[in-house]
């Protein structure tokens, strides 16, 4: 293991709170924060994925 890849530690602490807020906004039953959180969760996702697919093909991950 070559240690903490900061970038995807920080994606994944966005993408969790995503979902929680997400879960806050259906239980207050707000569906516009609830849109909103779910456009980010998958935003954020697709970036990382995205990145990730980047790193592996040059070799850095």
């Amino acid at each position: 293991m070559n240690g903490i890849k900061w970038n995807f530690l920080i994606l994944a602490i966005v993408a969790a709170f995503s979902i929680i807020g997400a879960g806050f906004s259906l239980g207050a039953g707000s569906i516009l924060g609830m849109m909103i959180c779910l456009i980010v969760l998958i935003a954020v996702m697709g970036y990382g994925f995205a990145t990730k697919k980047k790193f592996k093909e040059s070799g850095k991950l």
